[in-house]
């Protein structure tokens, strides 16, 4: 059974720095997509990054790229996202989402698993 659980988020001031994690197990294999999603208040979810583990590829929304980093931490079970120079436009709820293959494409509802998601607000 997939599960996705993610962690790291909190209050931060502008200009400043957060790590979000998620814990993924279920998983077999390399062949499998993970990202992160955000959404804030009265707006769609929106991918925020993701990355292909077999291949290492990344993609990064125009929104965040500069800034941000997706990555895996040990055993490749466990995917990362280090945001710097937050803004107060970055407060959302951050999902992480995964799916088996090749990653498929940046909508939301190509994705089948998915954590509760971990709130993060940038004040200004």
């Amino acid at each position: 059974q997939v599960r996705l659980v993610e962690s790291g988020g909190g209050s931060v001031q502008a200009g400043g720095s957060l790590r979000l994690s998620c814990a993924a197990s279920g998983f077999t294999g390399r062949n499998v997509c993970m990202g992160w999603f955000r959404q804030a208040p009265g707006k769609e979810r929106k991918v925020v990054a993701r990355i292909y583990v077999f291949s290492g590829a990344t993609y990064y929304a125009d929104s965040v790229k500069g800034r941000v980093t997706i990555s895996q931490d040990s055993g490749e079970r466990s995917l990362a996202l280090q945001m710097n120079s937050l803004q107060p436009e970055d407060t959302a709820m951050y999902y992480c989402a995964a799916d088996f293959g090749p990653c498929p494409g940046l909508l939301p509802a190509n994705y089948r698993y998915w954590g509760q998601g971990t709130q993060l607000t940038v004040s200004s």
